[in-house]
């Protein structure tokens, strides 16, 4: 059987008396859809930041391709082939569109700018980043604003400016959050699209469950910080712990 691509192993972290993680150990196979839902304050978040790199665990492990990252930083966890959004939009307001998408296309290939080099250098990171950008539906808004675009929008500019660093997982942190109504089908036909490639490993914190349900592989359940249930997406729905802590409680 073929090593996960991320595992966790009695992953814990504590703020103070409070207990956020609570020994969580998941294997999550490599080119799967992995959803993790809760009640709020499960912590589905904290999670995601223990993964990617933002937080440090007070307990336990996370290995990535069979490598131990519990103490790498996030920006090596990045380069080692893990990509992140966030629920708040992180792009570059005054810039354009493209503008945002070719600096990370620039710095994925470790393009430096010089005056001297050759312009079909930059011309070739240009015109990948006009690719990313049509496979998020945003070519026709390459030269706006970044700031000038809706919320959901800005979500898919998040989105492809993770898919710019070539990720083996993609960590998506609520990705349709405060967007209006009309705006969530299209992002989760791009979600997906990023399924059906069978490129990489997702993993999604999301609220709507629907959406959950129709993407995932696997569906891990947290609540209290502790690893409730995990299955695929039928199995959790029938799954009467689930039903009572979360799709028929708070939510």
């Amino acid at each position: 059987m073929d090593e996960p691509i991320i595992r966790t192993r009695d992953l814990t972290i504590r703020f103070g008396g409070h207990t956020a993680v609570d020994n969580v150990s998941l294997e999550i196979p490599s080119c799967t859809f992995c959803s993790i839902i809760g009640p709020n304050g499960a912590g589905k978040t904290t999670f995601f930041n223990l993964v990617s790199g933002q937080l440090a665990p007070s307990e336990g492990k996370i290995e990535f391709k069979g490598q131990d990252i519990t103490r790498l930083p996030a920006y090596r966890r990045m380069r080692a082939g893990m990509g992140r959004t966030f629920q708040i939009t992180n792009v570059f307001p005054n810039l354009t569109v493209l503008e945002n998408v070719r600096l990370a296309v620039q710095a994925k290939a470790g393009v430096h700018y010089q005056i001297l080099r050759h312009y079909r250098r930059y011309h070739r990171l240009v015109e990948q980043a006009q690719e990313l950008l049509a496979s998020v539906h945003l070519a026709d808004k390459a030269e706006q604003l970044a700031l000038a675009l809706s919320h959901g929008d800005k979500r898919k500019l998040e989105l492809a400016l993770s898919l710019a660093l070539e990720p083996e997982v993609l960590l998506l942190d609520e990705p349709t959050a405060g967007m209006a109504i009309e705006e969530v089908p299209a992002v989760l036909e791009l979600l997906a699209k990023l399924k059906s490639s069978g490129k990489r490993t997702i993993l999604l914190v999301e609220h709507k469950i629907e959406m959950v349900m129709s993407l995932s592989d696997i569906v891990v359940v947290l609540a209290n910080g502790k690893l409730l249930a995990q299955g695929g997406p039928q199995e959790i729905i029938n799954n009467e712990l689930v039903q009572a802590a979360y799709l028929g409680g708070t939510g």
